[in-house]
């Protein structure tokens, strides 16, 4: 051997050893893909179980659930086509090959999210406007009772029936004259006023606060649905060998 082939050989050994250590790790990555993708497919049903269809706030959020946790089914199928069919057992080709469609099952089935995650962003946008609508209206016809009765008010007799319906606590103020009750009228008449007002700013932004919060998650589970189901179509694209008898 001359001094001129030692380097090579020297290059071939080692690439020779690194090919027989990564071999070596096909085997646990194979199982430890399988296993990642048992548990996710456990995980998925505990998300949709019990379903509540067109219910739009399930809906919603097991989307958002199942794409949050999309990424662990995608790590177990690189693990399990990982090699492709390099020390494969007789029985997994079968397996692969039903992995290889499911694949494309679950990529179309992300795909789909996207315009369900959007009309749902919509519909339950819209029940929460209502649902705001409707407890301010409650309220303001709640305080217009108590203006009304506080405007009949004109004795110390019926103002003390008021106010002990008003404090449930027994914390109302001792009334003795006329001129007592006016006084309270007046200060109780503001406050009503400032209290409406005061419901209708804080309903504005309860409806502001869920609006963004709703807009942040659409958009975040809709880009990873859409993301998801690209990857999840390009995994079954990549294994068309496993799809291909022997």
């Amino acid at each position: 051997m001359t001094q001129s082939e030692q380097p090579l050989n020297d290059k071939v050994e080692v690439l020779w050893k690194f090919s027989s250590n990564l071999l070596k790790t096909i085997p646990p990555l194979r199982s430890v893909g399988y296993g990642l993708l048992f548990l996710s497919m456990l995980d998925l049903l505990t998300i949709i179980l019990p379903p509540q269809l067109m219910n739009p706030v399930w809906e919603f959020q097991t989307m958002g659930g199942i794409v949050e946790r999309s990424a662990v089914p995608l790590i177990s199928l690189v693990f399990i086509f990982f090699g492709e069919r390099n020390l494969r057992g007789r029985f997994e080709e079968p397996l692969l090959m039903f992995i290889s469609w499911f694949s494309l099952l679950l990529g179309v089935l992300f795909i789909l999210m996207v315009p369900l995650g959007i009309f749902n962003t919509l519909r339950i946008e819209q029940q929460s406007s209502e649902q705001i609508d409707s407890q301010v209206e409650q309220r303001i016809t709640d305080i217009q009772t108590v203006q009304e009765q506080l405007e009949q008010t004109t004795s110390e007799d019926q103002m003390r029936e008021l106010l002990s319906r008003l404090d449930t606590q027994g914390r109302s103020p001792e009334i003795q004259n006329r001129e007592q009750v006016n006084q309270i009228k007046q200060e109780l008449s503001g406050f009503l006023s400032t209290t409406a007002q005061r419901t209708q700013i804080e309903a504005e932004q309860t409806r502001r606060n869920r609006r963004i919060t709703l807009l942040k998650n659409s958009v975040k589970w809709n880009i990873g649905a859409l993301v998801s189901g690209v990857l999840f179509v390009t995994i079954w694209r990549g294994t068309a060998w496993a799809r291909k008898k022997v």
